[in-house]
């Protein structure tokens, strides 16, 4: 989470959502049975839903679900500033599993803050939930822009048959309750558009973050072809993919921790730096013999 002081001279608030690491965001992924949220007709995807939510007793950082912590700071910055005077507007980004995060953590304040001004900037972010769920961010005045790549498989699921442009069809199936469908304005880019891209399919140097931040810093226009004066470095794209052309001779995932990790003891030996007790991952529960 970030804050800025706006143009206005209240306070913006940035909520960030990451893209999915683990195995267990990978498999609740793949759960794509929609479930109700909220008390209307508005349904979204088990998987998405299930990480926001989640919680156990039996983990050191999940004893509370992510939806409860960003809520919990959220409503402390809203009284905090409250106090002050001052008015707070709210911005959520998120890449792939964090654009979906996203649009939960919207719909969520949205229900908690009805008068927080709340935007969300989602990248190659999958399909949410169901043309109710869309209908209901609209009502609440969200603002949503989506930025998608057209070569990016992620943003065409969940639904990649059954979605939004069933809706023609209204007039002789009536709204259907079951499809997926994307929320927000679209801003569309292309591999082709950047000359420092290689063509054909890699399906995962597509949906890197960074590839879709380097289309956005060389877009102008639809029509327009990408701009000479970008000023993001380039060599940024290949930090975890191979997505450059070989003429830049950039190294393909070449980002490490300086010495692997590895620092210099008193003794000049080398050897891995003690871990913050935060940072270290949740013992196994053992079971209490009676």
């Amino acid at each position: 989470m970030m804050k800025n002081r706006d143009e206005l001279g209240g306070e913006t608030l940035l909520y960030h959502w990451r893209g999915t690491v683990t195995p267990s965001e990978w498999y609740e992924n793949m759960q794509k049975k929609l479930e109700p949220i909220g008390y209307k007709d508005s349904k979204v995807e088990h998987g998405f839903l299930s990480i926001y939510t989640s919680k156990s007793d039996s983990t050191r950082y999940n004893k509370s679900s992510a939806s409860e912590q960003v809520m919990k700071e959220l409503k402390t910055l809203v009284d905090f500033y409250k106090t002050k005077g001052e008015e707070v507007s709210l911005t959520i980004t998120g890449h792939s599993l964090g654009g979906a995060l996203a649009l939960l953590n919207a719909y969520e304040s949205a229900k908690n803050f009805p008068r927080i001004l709340i935007s969300v900037i989602s990248f190659a972010a999958p399909r949410v939930g169901n043309i109710a769920f869309r209908d209901e961010l609209y009502q609440m005045g969200i603002k949503i822009l989506r930025i998608t790549v057209k070569q990016d498989l992620v943003p065409q699921m969940p639904g990649i048959v059954f979605n939004e442009s069933l809706q023609k069809f209204n007039d002789f199936t009536g709204t259907l309750e079951w499809i997926y469908t994307h929320v927000g304005a679209e801003l569309k880019l292309d591999v082709r558009s950047s000359p420092y891209l290689k063509r054909g399919f890699n399906f995962i140097g597509i949906h890197m973050l960074e590839t879709y931040l380097h289309l956005v810093d060389g877009f102008v226009s639809t029509g327009s072809t990408f701009r000479s004066n970008a000023k993001r470095d380039v060599a940024l794209v290949n930090k975890g993919s191979d997505m450059l052309i070989d003429e830049l001779r950039i190294p393909t995932c070449w980002y490490q921790l300086a010495h692997k990790g590895l620092e210099r003891n008193s003794y000049g030996r080398w050897e891995r730096p003690k871990r913050d007790p935060e940072d270290i991952p949740s013992p196994i529960r053992e079971e209490h013999k009676s």
